[in-house]
Formats: C-alpha cells, structure tokens, sequence
C-alpha cells in the first residue's frame, strides 16, 4: 500500500475513532461508572475481609462479621443505583447544564422504574424496596435510564420550559424551582414506563433489560475470542496513535463492571464465580510494558533506547505507558508493532488457560484502581497467585519483544554512529 493510500486508511480511521470518543453518551457512561470506582473497592475489600476462608478466621471473625460485611450492602449491592445519578450527573454536564439536578432527576426516573414488594412486618403490611434490582442486575437498566432521564431532562431545559423566579431570589432556590419542571415531566414519563411494564410479561423494566440486553452481553463478554478481538483492536488503534484504550473501556466497561460484580456477589454467597474472563484483562496491562522495559535497559545499545528506557520505566510500574508509546515511538513503527499487538494478546492467553486449568482461581470481582504498582495491582485483587502469574508473564513479554528491540535498536545505532561521523566531518 502506498504512503498516499495509507495516509487517507489512517484519516478514515481516526474519524470513526474520534465519533466514538467524542460521543457524550459514551462519556457519560465511562465517567459515570468511573465515579463509583471507590464505592466498588470499598465494597469489594468489605466482601473480602468477610469471606476469606484461611485457618480459623472465619472462627475468629465470627461475633463482628455481619459489621465487616455492613458496607457491602450499601456499596456493591447499591451499585446501580449510584450509577444512575452519576451517569444522568455526567451527561447533564456535558450539555452545560446543572449535573446535581440531571443526576437527582436520573436518579429518580430509575427509582420509579424499579420494582417494589409487598411483605408483612410481624402483622402489618409493609412495602420494600428488594435489592435484587439495585446492584449489578441492574447495572445496564441503570445506563439505559440514566441516559435517557437525563437526555429528556437537557430536552426540557434547552427549550426553557421552566419556572423563572424573580431577581433577587437566591440562586438555590432559584435553580431548584428551575428543576422542578424537567423534573416532573420525567417523573411522569417513567411512571407511565413503569405501569407499562408492570402489566407485561416481564413484569418491569429491569426484567427486559437483564434478559434481552445484559445477560447476553456478559456471555458474550465472557468468551477468549470476544477479549481477545476488544485487545487487538486497542492495540492496533494505539499503533495508529489513537488512545486505544479510551475507546475500548467505552464500549466494554459496562460489560466488564457487570461481569465483576456477578463475580463478587458469588464469591461472598460461597458459590461458583460465573464468569472466567473477568479480571483477566489486569494481566495485559503492566507486564507487556515491563517486558519492553527490560529489553530497552539491559539489551539496546542506542542512545535513543536506553534514555526512553529510563524515563518511561517509572511509568510503566503504575501501568502508565504514553512515555513509551510516545517516546519510542511505537505509533506507526514497523519494528515494534508486531510485539506491542501480540504481547498482550499472549499475555490473556495465557491467563486463561492458567484459569481454565486451576493455577490460579478465578477473578473475585476485587476492584483495583488505575494506577496501582506492579505486584500489588494483583496482591488486590485477592490472591497471591496472581502475583506470580504476572511476575513470569514480564519475562515471556521480555522474550517476545527481544527480537524486534535488537533490529530497531541496531537501525537506531546505525544511524547515531552516522550522525557523529557527520558531525565530525563538518568540523574538520
């Protein structure tokens, strides 16, 4: 193919691309999901601590453990729920408009949707609000409801169907009546929704969205094949210099979220965790990058290589690797292509089989945050096991980039050696 040609594939490309990563809607549900990360670690550590089977600890913990596992319950169990505002807050934002009151207003149409059940206290009836819907069964009902809400919201506001408060009015209370318009016509939609529902087969909202769109979804997500194709194509967007990875988490995070927390809930109840793929995609994320590292500090020779080493390892420890793709550079490098696309793709291979045949469990729904160092990123995430499979996993990422270091090194060197005997020349 032509530069000409390859030039105008590689402008077509990153205009799909950058639909994508610019859509709000995309946006929204990545930050959205994003701003309950804490929540989910807290809840994740709380399922841990609680339900670690070593030794006598059960024995031990046995008087305290239902205050060990309280923050479950309004953390994991609650996720949907702060998913709904924090989704509806992201997208009201995104179109200037007031977050709190589109988040309040997601939050609310979400509520309404969700069924409710009627039981006896001792002898008087009483109506609960089950969790069943408000954790990760209802994590997609969520994105869904969240969107649409607050999308109906910035509708409402954008054409000023709202009440004006007269000057002089503090603007709190002022943008409080402001809302109370979008607000109601929305409560109004998803009532009717929720009636609507209410009276099919399905029984509500939750119900269609769980059988027809999420459920299928995680089993899908759930496959080697699926993952692996999600990998490739973020590598591949990277060598092209696209963030690969802001546009794969847009796509898959609430698949991967659903898939975690299913994990999670089974492994508190004692049960099988249902979904092998969960998790294994941590191992692609540090050791590829540490591999490379090795290569460039202890085999290149080149300048070039081994001052991008330096500055780049740092990074690469945290999982942060723009220093090196960037700095190398692997955009649009024949060398380092091959080995920064495979890599990985090697890496949740083998992490896979390493699940499949029981050398190391499978992932327990622990939620890690960005950025956490090497060996402790896998430490979190509820065994020791996972720290030696991507200890072994940097040394097999360090062989596969070898050859292709040494021949872009050697091209690198080459050339430094030219440059000074030119430099040389043109003093004499």
């Amino acid at each position: 193919m032509s530069s000409e040609k390859s030039s105008k594939v590689r402008e077509k490309v990153q205009k799909i691309i950058s639909l994508i990563q610019g859509n709000r809607y995309l946006k929204a549900v990545t930050s959205g999901l994003a701003s309950t990360l804490a929540i989910m670690v807290i809840g994740a550590f709380s399922s841990l601590f609680g339900s670690m089977n070593i030794g006598s600890y059960q024995q031990w913990i046995a008087p305290i453990k239902n205050y060990i596992e309280l923050p479950v319950n309004f953390t994991t169990n609650l996720v949907a729920v702060y998913a709904a505002f924090t989704i509806g807050y992201s997208l009201t934002k995104s179109f200037k408009i007031s977050g709190m009151q589109g988040g309040l207003t997601s939050l609310l149409a979400f509520m309404l949707v969700t069924p409710v059940a009627a039981v006896k206290i001792g002898k008087a009836p009483a109506t609960v609000l089950p969790f069943k819907w408000l954790g990760a069964a209802g994590l997609f009902a969520a994105i869904i409801v969240g969107l649409i809400s607050a999308r109906i919201y910035v509708y409402i506001v954008q054409r000023h169907w709202t009440l004006k408060m007269p000057a002089g009015v503090p603007p709190m209370i002022s943008n409080s009546f402001a809302a109370l318009v979008p607000t109601i016509l929305v409560a109004i939609i998803f009532t009717i929704v929720a009636v609507i529902f209410d009276n099919t087969p399905y029984g509500s909202l939750h119900q269609l969205i769980y059988g027809l769109i999420q459920t299928p979804l995680t089993h899908l997500g759930n496959t080697l094949s699926a993952t692996l194709i999600v990998v490739f194509l973020m590598q591949l967007l990277w060598v092209l210099g696209i963030h690969g990875g802001m546009v794969g988490i847009s796509i898959m995070a609430p698949i991967w979220t659903a898939m975690t927390l299913a994990n999670l809930k089974a492994f508190r109840a004692g049960q099988p965790r249902p979904y092998l793929i969960a998790g294994l995609s941590s191992f692609v994320m540090i050791a590829p990058m540490l591999g490379l590292v090795i290569c460039l500090l202890f085999f290149a020779k080149s300048k070039q290589l081994k001052t991008v080493g330096k500055l780049g390892a740092p990074g690469a420890l945290f999982g942060i690797h723009e220093p090196l793709i960037f700095g190398l550079p692997i955009v649009l490098n024949a060398y380092l292509a091959i080995p920064y696309i495979v890599s990985p793709l090697v890496c949740l291979i083998i992490a896979y089989i390493s699940v499949v045949t029981g050398l190391i469990p499978i992932d327990m729904g622990m939620q890690v945050p960005f950025g956490t160092p090497v060996i402790l990123d896998q430490l979190m995430r509820g065994s020791w096991k996972f720290v030696v499979l991507e200890l072994i996993l940097i040394p097999i990422c360090a062989l596969i980039y070898y050859p292709f270091v040494k021949a872009y090194d050697k091209s690198l060197l080459a050339n430094e050696k030219a440059a000074v005997e030119n430099q040389h020349e043109s003093k004499v």
